[in-house]
């Protein structure tokens, strides 16, 4: 199988990049740092790469005629930044998170997606922070929540095409991300046992891949309560 992803060079994507190799499967690793990348290859032969920043849209690499056609690509890379004070809104923030986190997914279907051979699947990893409005999280809950809507839409429009989509949720995982937090992260997981749960996934061809399992009903059993009941209890964990 060839497959292709994004962020490969830390957290999820990385481990994804490493268990895919390991599994005797042909990857093509992207990130930013050449570094990371080469240490890639490095650990595993049939893992090459491509070095590019996914926000110089007009910069997106061409798929060799050896890395395709693909039988599997993931759009993993993102980045997560807070609004820390939403009376002084920092749009060029919102705008920075918008752009990685979504738009930048559009430009890299344009470029990768015809290359996804009939029979194959795109994975798009969004993030459970869209099942629930949380304090802070203007830019990114609102880009996950958007990705979340493109990958369903997606899965009716790539139907024609034999092309399926799978859509993952993630809670928290440790990550170069989540090191940054400063609060309370529970049930937080390793980005190996992140990674290999996606794997699992996606061969058994699921559209929807959520976990940790407990963190997820959490998260949705909250979503059901009244707004103004959920606003209150938010409230409370922004409070000094």
């Amino acid at each position: 199988m060839k497959l292709m992803i994004t962020g490969a060079t830390s957290g999820i994507g990385k481990q994804l990049a490493l268990g895919y190799a390991k599994a005797g499967h042909q990857v093509v690793a992207c990130g930013r740092s050449q570094t990371k990348l080469d240490a890639l290859t490095e650990a595993q032969p049939n893992i090459s790469t491509l070095c590019f920043d996914l926000m110089q849209y007009d910069s997106y690499p061409a798929l060799a005629a050896d890395h395709g056609p693909l039988d599997l690509l993931i759009l993993n890379a993102g980045d997560c930044e807070y609004i820390d004070d939403a009376l002084n809104f920092d749009a060029k923030r919102f705008d920075k998170i918008i752009n990685i986190n979504l738009i930048a997914i559009g430009y890299a279907l344009q470029a990768w997606l015809p290359n996804l051979k009939p029979g194959g699947r795109l994975v798009l990893v969004s993030s459970s922070a869209q099942l629930l409005a949380l304090p802070r999280a203007e830019a990114y809950g609102a880009s996950k929540a958007g990705l979340s809507y493109l990958a369903k839409v997606l899965a009716i429009d790539l139907a024609k095409h034999q092309i399926e989509v799978t859509l993952v949720h993630p809670g928290f995982v440790q990550t170069p991300l989540t090191d940054r937090n400063t609060f309370a992260m529970p049930m937080m997981i390793g980005a190996e046992e992140a990674a290999s749960t996606i794997m699992r996934g996606i061969a058994k061809g699921k559209r929807d891949i959520r976990f940790p399992r407990l963190f997820i009903w959490l998260m949705q059993s909250l979503s059901l309560l009244p707004f103004s009941l959920w606003r209150r209890l938010a409230m409370r964990m922004v409070s000094p």
